[in-house]
């Protein structure tokens, strides 16, 4: 069995109470911490490689040794817990049945990083888990976790929980400061960055619900023995939110450098492809990711094995490869039609662009546009050229990266599967009866073949 830090109680039943919780050694982390110094915590979470699970992957210790220290100002760190990515719903996993791990982790990161408050930015659909999360707050403050002097150390500290209004956009970091404000969640420009000026124009480290849980068992372990775990610089363990045409969906607690093969076919994972179909694409970090067609999916273009770390999984750029991203892993079975996947992405991210950049607020909609008239036989071939200079013309071009979140898929796509788009405007009239795709695809299009890169 696969070792588990943050789901290892996750058998135990009321293990959301801080009753149930402080029975399986919760809080003894918090405990240690008080007893430490806290540059001495920070140089654990940078001995343990951990690297952020929001998306991004940079490394948290050094994310937390930029934030400045200016004399009487406050400092603040920031739960992103505003899980909009499409395929990802690990982070409400946590929240909902392990809610006092986040806790517990927040209130180490506040006293590491000399911060009094923390706030839980939690996106607006998830109203009923910000209420499990606020009475495992009550909980906290009442048994003293929380509050004035916690356990005696003389060390203060509190934290809140605020919801948005529903809005993707604000799971980019400054975004995300400016609705916590109170204002309309646009990403900010950047320099400064947060952990100058963030909050309040306050020094702020803002990380995912995912990475602050795993600040305890780093602590518990230490954060040598916790970068044992892994390999190289992908360390630890990662949640996966899987989905799609698999036999058994949900949140997996994975080591890194887990084999993409097992965690896909082994029955101790996904149990394999539904209904005995054939794997035909994956997107293993959320929507925003390129897809890997079948024969990218379990084998590098080198025919090595994929391996769910941020290297392996970005092994040959986005020519052959992709991101582990927020950990959203997506199956498509060979029934599945990608440009109408693509379309319903490009949909997506037409709708929560904030519309502050001219690439992204034109471009998405023209992305969506142009997806919809193939999708539906309504597109000449030049489309799909136009369909490739749009993205192109949005990636890298924008203040925040939705741009590039509404491009890769598109990009992506396209490079690997041409021929559907080909096949949507040469037969009109078919692509506009099939509606969810052809299982006859798989016997229609060419078999790919790795091609070697430079």
């Amino acid at each position: 069995m696969a070792r588990k830090l943050l789901l290892k109680n996750d058998h135990i039943a009321g293990i959301n109470t801080l009753d149930v919780y402080q029975q399986h050694q919760g809080y003894e982390a918090l405990k240690k911490a008080l007893t430490m110094k806290s540059e001495d915590i920070v140089s654990e979470v940078q001995k343990s490689g951990l690297r952020g699970r929001g998306g991004a992957g940079f490394p948290t210790g050094m994310k937390w040794s930029f934030i400045a220290k200016p004399e009487g100002v406050p400092r603040y760190l920031v739960c992103n817990a505003d899980e909009s990515e499409p395929g990802t719903f690990k982070d409400r996993y946590l929240m909902e049945y392990h809610p006092h791990i986040l806790i517990e982790g927040m209130i180490i990161s506040c006293f590491a990083l000399g911060a009094n408050t923390g706030y839980i930015f939690i996106r607006g659909e998830y109203m009923f888990v910000l209420r499990k999360l606020e009475i495992a707050l009550e909980e906290a403050r009442k048994a003293g976790l929380l509050g004035k002097n916690i356990l005696g150390s003389g060390f203060d500290c509190d934290i809140f929980v605020s919801p948005g209004a529903g809005a993707y956009i604000c799971g980019e970091e400054t975004a995300l400061l400016e609705a916590l404000e109170g204002k309309r969640g646009n990403p900010r420009m950047k320099p400064p960055f947060p952990a100058v000026k963030g909050l309040y124009q306050c020094p702020t480290v803002v990380n995912n619900v995912e990475t602050l849980a795993a600040v305890v068992p780093i602590l518990e372990m230490g954060g040598e023995e916790y970068a044992k775990i892994g390999i190289g610089k992908s360390t630890g363990t990662k949640l996966m939110s899987a989905s799609g045409n698999i036999n058994k969906p949900g949140v997996y607690e994975v080591e890194m450098g887990l084999t993409m093969q097992e965690f896909i076919y082994s029955d101790e994972y996904l149990g394999g492809i539904k209904n005995g179909k054939q794997l035909k694409a994956c997107i293993p970090g959320g929507s925003s990711m390129p897809i890997l067609p079948a024969y990218l999916v379990t084998k590098t273009i080198n025919h090595e094995d994929r391996l769910l770390t941020y290297e392996s999984i970005n092994d040959g750029g986005f020519a052959s490869g992709s991101m582990l991203g927020s950990g959203g892993f997506m199956i498509f079975d060979e029934d599945q039609c990608i440009v109408r996947n693509t379309w319903n992405l490009s949909r997506f991210y037409h709708h929560e662009s904030c519309g502050q950049c001219s690439p992204c607020r034109e471009g998405t909609g023209w992305l969506e546009k142009i997806l919809y008239r193939i999708e539906n036989g309504q597109a000449q071939m030049d489309d799909i050229d136009t369909l490739f200079k749009v993205q192109k013309g949005i990636d890298g071009n924008t203040i925040c990266p939705l741009g590039e979140a509404a491009a890769w898929p598109v990009a992506a796509a396209l490079r690997h599967f041409r021929d559907e788009f080909v096949w949507h405007v040469e037969n009109p009239d078919l692509a506009q009866k099939q509606n969810y795709g052809l299982a006859k695809y798989a016997e229609m299009r060419p078999k790919p073949e790795p091609q070697p890169t430079n």
